[in-house]
Parts: structure tokens; sequence; C-alpha cells
């Protein structure tokens, strides 16, 4: 078994290829794997989650171990195990931090390039973290974006963000408030550990299209019953976000939606089995918890990259 580094992933991960990979999972391999809802357990310091998947042409294995700390600031650590499909013997030891920040980005970017607006000028995202950091460096791959728009719970640490993140993309990054994200954003991210309503959803412009990724508890959201009222929704997996995204459950529970009102699931919109977007002045809405094919394939990537 080969055993990664955080610098191998930096360096053999290209988003510009993952986010082909993770649309071609959705469109064509989604239902020859098997990928079981995820084992979360409660512990007294954090949420540990366990993601297997497995295709079924005994091509290849894989789980994903996470530990979502408690404590607000320490880092969300995970691990993934990719083997041999037929023997379960070992491949691949891949520390899965960047792994599932790319992954995320990138399944995000994919429904963004689904969902989204041509003629989008204004990307804007919430959260100052790791996936904030990820979205910022592979959104602009879906769309081409003018302005750039970030917004965090701490004014100081949001300015330096933003400043680092200008230096680092090599553009122009505004730091700003919640309300000019919600009402200028053609493209709006939600990238936090939120666990309440990040805006009002009456701010949001005809036509944005919003990528929702932080919150995966059935208590827990990012945004408000408008938002999802006013959207056209979908998610990367039925399992997943109707039994844990706060972001819908809590408004299903409420009856300000019904289960119809989400659209599809990303197999269905890649495959053209739901439409998307169908005027220019819907509001669109992805939500991601997360789900196992985009981490199996993802390592199956680096693990080709290692082979050549």
């Amino acid at each position: 078994m080969q055993t990664l580094t955080d610098q191998d992933i930096e360096l053999l991960l290209d988003p510009v290829r993952l986010i082909s990979v993770i649309t071609e999972a959705f469109q064509v391999r989604y239902g020859s794997v098997l990928q079981p809802q995820r084992i979360q357990m409660k512990l007294p310091h954090g949420i540990f989650l366990v993601m297997p998947c497995a295709d079924i042409s005994g091509r290849t294995l894989g789980t994903k171990f996470i530990l979502v700390p408690s404590e607000s600031g320490k880092p969300l650590q995970s691990t993934y195990l990719l083997m041999d499909g037929v023997t379960a013997e070992p491949r691949l030891l891949i520390p899965a931090n960047i792994l599932t920040d790319l992954r995320t980005a990138a399944a995000s970017a994919a429904a963004t390039r689904a969902l989204a607006r041509m003629d989008v000028r204004v990307l804007g995202i919430f959260g100052t973290g790791r996936q904030a950091r990820a979205h910022l460096r592979v959104l602009p791959i879906a769309r081409h974006f003018e302005r750039i728009l970030v917004c965090g719970s701490d004014a100081k640490r949001t300015t330096a963000f933003a400043r680092e993140m200008s230096d680092l993309l090599k553009t122009k990054v505004e730091s700003t408030g919640a309300r000019t994200i919600a009402s200028e954003a053609d493209v709006l991210c939600t990238c936090t550990s939120a666990t309440e309503p990040l805006f009002d959803g009456a701010w949001l412009k005809p036509g944005a299209h919003l990528n929702l990724v932080g919150a995966f508890q059935p208590h827990t959201r990012e945004v408000d019953d408008a938002t999802v009222i006013r959207s056209r929704v979908y998610v990367d997996t039925y399992e997943g976000c109707l039994s844990e995204a706060g972001d819908l459950l809590i408004p299903l529970m409420r009856g300000a939606i019904a289960r119809e009102h989400v659209r599809g699931d990303l197999h269905d919109l890649f495959s053209g089995k739901c439409p998307g977007r169908e005027s220019a002045l819907d509001i669109t809405l992805f939500k991601s918890v997360g789900c196992a094919i985009e981490d199996l394939v993802t390592a199956e990537l680096i693990a080709s990259a290692v082979a050549t």
C-alpha cells in the first residue's frame, strides 16, 4: 500500500479534470456503485463519519473516515483508503482533507455549469475556511467572473482572507457584507459552519444560482425558508440531503415546501432526466452534503495520476 501526503494531492489532483470526472460519475456511473448512507457517530468531541463506496464491477472499493470536531476553530480531519475492488487489498492511503475540499468544490462547479446563467458576472462566497478557499479556486473554472465577493463571520478575518486570496488568485477579491453578496452575486456559495441562515432570502437577485455546502445536520442550515421557496432545488443525492440537510428538512417539516420542491439529484440533472434552469429569472439552488461516489472517483483520479 502506498501512502500519500497533502503535498502529493496538491500536485496530483487537477481541478479541471476533477470537475469532468465528477460530472461523468453522476451521469454514467451512478447506477453502478454501491454507496450506503454514511454512518454518523456522535462522540464527546465531535462527529465521526464513515463513507464507503464500491464499484459493483469490482473496479475499486474505498472508504473515507472523517472527524468533524465540535469545538469551533478546530480543523476537520479525514483519511481515504482506496482498495482493490475484488480482494479489498489496500492500494492507497490518502490524507483526504484536500481531497474533500476539492471534490466538494468540483461538485459545486459541475452543478454551476448545469444550472447557472452563462452571463454571470459576480461570484459571492460566504465563509473564510478551507471550503471557501477551494470554491474560490475552482468555481472560476465553471464560469467567468468579473467580481469576487467574500463574507465571513468576523470582519477583520474576512478582510485578511480577501487580501490573501487576491494575492493567490491574482485577481481582486472584495471583503463585504451579507446583504451585498446576497443581492449582487450571480453565483453564491455558502461554505460555513453556520447553524442559522446567513441572509434574508428576499435579498436574492432574480436569476441567481446558489451552492450550499456547509450544513450537514438536520438542525443546522445556512439559508432561510424564503431562499428555498424562491428556488428551483437540486441535491447531490436524495438519500443524503433528505435525511441530513437542515436547509431542506426544516422548511419541509414546517410545511413551507413539499417533497416535490426538490426537482432532481445530480444524476437526474446531468443525465437529462429532469430539466434545469428554464428561465433567466429562475433562482436555482444546489444543496450538497457530500456523497461517497465523489470521494471514490476522486481517489481513482489520484491513483491514475500516481500510476503515470
